[in-house]
């Protein structure tokens, strides 16, 4: 039995609610369905990402968290695509791993980080919902050698060290969430999460850790009227420029294909004709078209992209976006957003 009619948002949720130790429970439990093994949170550390009043409207959020073994935990909810995301989340992860050390230190100190994305835009071409990261040391002469470590108490990852390190449990793991790729009928925990992360559904009979949590915490029956009106507000701002983004994309590529096609034909005929006079004027022409409609058509994309992230631009700051969001979701200057 599920029900799907009152539960916050998971982007606001960890932006608002599960930094409470008192509902650490929700977060602990994606973690330990991801990572299998029971997961406790110690506490949420700092995160320069998220600002805490009502006119923030990030594309993203995201809580950071210490477990019980000293490792650390990224959880990162991000709602629109956004350049250059794979070297963020890698910039991120280097950054908790950098943070842990104070000057001095031995790298011995080193924990465990794990960077957990839920994304609601397409990331890449795959047919799974959700996809897992890690490091893995493979033989270059022999491609199905994967170098192993033995247990602690036959050989030490480094010579000098009192324990064996093994690969996995130094360098970071990436989970991604493809939220919209998921449309299976939930049956395990990480398909419940799935289901509850893209259209807000628990099931009442649920036994999935963090879940079960959820169905308490997460009512929003439960929010006090100013609360409920600043996730209200909140989830207009995300859906507005949801679909402003949306919008200004597909006229942006319809705009740019026919510019570049019409271009690219006139450019092509031109050439054509020039190119005739030397090569014969059946042979030039053809040729001319071809390739002056392949540069054409590559001007025309260009300049179509350019005005489409101007019109992204425009609604954006319509919705109440910032330039700094603006700059690093279009890739556009402070200069080209002079004139909005």
């Amino acid at each position: 039995m599920t029900d799907n009619t009152g539960y916050i948002r998971f982007d606001w949720a960890i932006k608002r609610i599960l930094r409470d130790k008192a509902n650490f429970g929700v977060l602990e439990g994606l973690m330990t369905v991801l990572l299998g093994d029971k997961t406790t949170i110690v506490e949420i550390l700092e995160s320069g990402s998220n600002r805490e009043h009502r006119e923030d409207k990030s594309n993203r959020v995201d809580v950071k968290a210490k477990t019980s073994q000293g490792e650390i935990i990224i959880v990162e909810v991000q709602l629109a695509r956004e350049r250059h995301f794979m070297q963020r989340i890698l910039y991120g992860a280097s950054k908790a791993v950098i943070e842990q050390l104070q000057i001095g230190q031995d790298y011995e100190n080193i924990k465990k980080v794990y960077s957990i994305n839920v994304l609601y835009f397409d990331l890449g071409d795959g047919d799974d919902f959700v996809y897992h990261g890690y490091t893995t040391f493979v033989g270059m002469n022999k491609r199905d050698s994967v170098l192993r470590f033995k247990n602690e108490r036959e050989e030490a990852f480094v010579k000098e060290s009192a324990r064996a390190i093994s690969p996995d449990e130094v360098f970071p793991e990436y989970f991604l969430l493809r939220v919209n790729q998921f449309n299976e009928v939930a049956t395990t925990p990480i398909e419940e999460w799935m289901d509850y992360l893209k259209s807000g559904v628990i099931r009442k009979d649920t036994k999935t850790p963090g879940l079960q949590e959820a169905l308490e915490k997460l009512r929003v029956m439960s929010m006090t009227p100013d609360e409920r009106h600043d996730y209200e507000e909140y989830m207009v701002s995300v859906h507005a420029a949801k679909d402003a983004y949306d919008s200004a994309v597909a006229d942006g590529w319809e705009r740019g294909w026919e510019h570049g096609h019409a271009q690219g034909v006139a450019a092509g005929h031109a050439q054509g004709v020039a190119e005739g006079h030397a090569q014969g004027v059946a042979e030039g022409h053809a040729q001319g078209v071809a390739e002056g409609h392949a540069q054409g058509v590559a001007e025309g994309i260009e300049q179509g992209e350019k005005r489409r992230s101007m019109d992204i631009a425009r609604k954006m700051k319509a919705v109440g976006m910032t330039i700094e969001e603006i700059i690093s979701l279009t890739g556009l200057t402070t200069k080209d957003l002079a004139d909005l």
